[in-house]
């Protein structure tokens, strides 16, 4: 920590999206860093830098249509990588599976509740036990930008409608109240952390509703080469974070998927010490979805995500994954 102190690079910059739920969590992630670190405690130690990346820019497209999520992270790696910032905070699940090269994944933060969430609209009903989507009328239009999301519903509801809605989440609810959608679909750890949990109608168990690989985690990237900053990093990171966030992305990485291809994947330490990975691949409309489950050791979390992926992969239509 010393190496630290004496950087001359004062104070450190952190590199974030410019959404309100962006900037939360770059300042919980401060929080927490100068919660172990009394030194860089205060706002004076560091300088927030909010950049617009392509994915806030878009708004009227999916991310499968303009390259893929790693245009939330684009703009933001390639101030890390020129010095315009010393960390980067991402939501993980917006994280590209291959970071650029001179970039490394240095630090997890605990899981905020994986589990996606309804927003209900006034023309849905009340949300069962049994049947959590029996809320939904017939015929409903539900607004996602997700097609993980938008594959699982459709298949276990096909007389649903399904459209595109992107922007912050206030945006979303914002539209909703407007009556363009019956309902739509966020991660409730995003509302949780925005202090809007009470939007949630329906909050779905992530064994039913997969969640994406890396949601509810944050994630901060570095430079490799700074040694200093990683080493600082390491002491605040959660390890179970970092060993379910290994099992999904090796997921992600053996299907090679891309924002087109319906993937969910989630994983969980239980009290026994083992690791618990459920694994999804679907169609876009539904009419296809695969899941499957495995269980190991913690410590082959990586080879756990790997051989779950080889096995969705062969046993999907050719189509799904061309």
């Amino acid at each position: 920590m010393s190496e630290i102190a004496e950087r001359p690079i004062a104070p450190l910059r952190i590199g974030t999206r410019a959404s309100p739920l962006a900037l939360w969590q770059a300042r919980h992630f401060l929080s927490r860093i100068g919660g172990f670190c009394p030194m860089l405690q205060g706002a004076s130690n560091f300088e927030e830098t909010a950049l617009s990346t392509a994915g806030d820019r878009i708004q009227d497209r999916r991310l499968a249509e303009i390259g893929g999520k790693g245009l939330f992270a684009k703009e933001i790696h390639e101030a890390l990588l020129d010095g315009r910032v010393d960390f980067a905070v991402h939501s993980l699940k917006d994280l590209e599976t291959e970071l650029p090269p001179g970039i490394v994944l240095a630090c997890l933060l605990k899981r905020e509740d994986a589990r996606d969430a309804i927003v209900l609209g006034p023309a849905c009903g009340d949300p069962t036990r049994d049947d959590p989507l029996a809320c939904l009328p017939h015929g409903a239009l539900v607004g996602t930008a997700s097609v993980r999301r938008q594959s699982q519903l459709l298949h276990a509801r096909p007389d649903l409608r399904v459209e595109t809605i992107r922007g912050n989440v206030q945006t979303r609810l914002r539209r909703l109240r407007e009556g363009e959608f019956h309902a739509t679909m966020l991660a409730f750890a995003g509302l949780k952390r925005l202090g809007l949990e009470a939007e949630a109608g329906v909050v779905l168990d992530a064994e039913d509703m997969v969640p994406a690989a890396g949601q509810g985690i944050v994630g901060i990237t570095v430079r490799a080469q700074d040694i200093a900053l990683r080493e600082l990093l390491a002491a605040i990171e959660d390890p179970v974070a970092r060993a379910v966030a290994t099992a999904e992305r090796a997921l992600l990485a053996a299907l090679d998927g891309s924002c087109r291809t319906p993937i969910g994947g989630h994983a969980r330490v239980l009290m026994d010490g083992q690791l618990y990975l459920t694994g999804l691949i679907a169609r876009a409309d539904g009419s296809f979805l695969l899941r499957r489950r495995v269980s190991g050791a913690v410590a082959d979390a990586e080879r756990i995500g790997r051989e779950l992926g080889d096995s969705l992969r062969r046993d999907s239509p050719a189509d799904i994954l061309s």
